[in-house]
């Protein structure tokens, strides 16, 4: 059976449900940091490599932002997050199920940019907590949502790059 004679639904499963998948792992992550972890404490996951430390972050991306105050941040961050999340899910209904490295791609971007706009709404700033680093250089704190965005970027551009991919997507159909 070809895909496009496939229910639009079973098509899309993936656009649902990695995503949810997402969110959720990102949500239950966060709530057991937040009932565990005090807020600014670690615990050394792997000695000097990896600390699980709570911290909220109030800006966007890589704590941009988060030093920074102005009436309704949240507000304005939200309603960019949202938009966003908007445009990548309209983007993804428009990929053909051939596509489906960016499908996945956009699924885990979608899904972890909707855990950290949860975050926002619900709390005001977004919980993150995986502390990597190597002496004293250390990365930005990140959580399971920034991981699935990250990934999902990663996989699109990797998808775009790749030798052959505009000639196999040109004669998928």
């Amino acid at each position: 059976m070809h895909w496009r004679n496939l229910p639009v639904a079973s098509r899309r499963r993936l656009e649902i449900g990695l995503p949810l998948l997402i969110l959720v792992l990102d949500q239950l992550t966060k709530a057991m940091v937040r009932a565990w972890l005090p807020l600014h404490e670690s615990v050394t996951v792997i000695p000097g490599f990896l600390d699980f430390t709570h911290v909220r972050n109030t800006g966007t991306a890589f704590g941009f932002l988060n030093a920074v105050d102005f009436p309704g941040k949240t507000a304005v961050i939200s309603l960019i997050a949202t938009a966003a999340l908007v445009a990548i899910a309209m983007y993804s209904l428009a990929l053909a199920a051939h596509q489906i490295y960016a499908r996945i791609g956009l699924a885990l971007v979608s899904g972890g940019a909707a855990g950290n706009l949860l975050d926002r709404i619900f709390a005001g700033s977004v919980v993150d907590f995986v502390d990597a680093y190597f002496g004293t250089w250390h990365f930005w704190t990140f959580n399971v949502a920034d991981s699935a965005i990250t990934v999902g970027v990663i996989i699109m551009l990797l998808d775009m790059v790749r030798p052959g991919a505009q000639v196999a997507a040109d004669h998928a159909d």
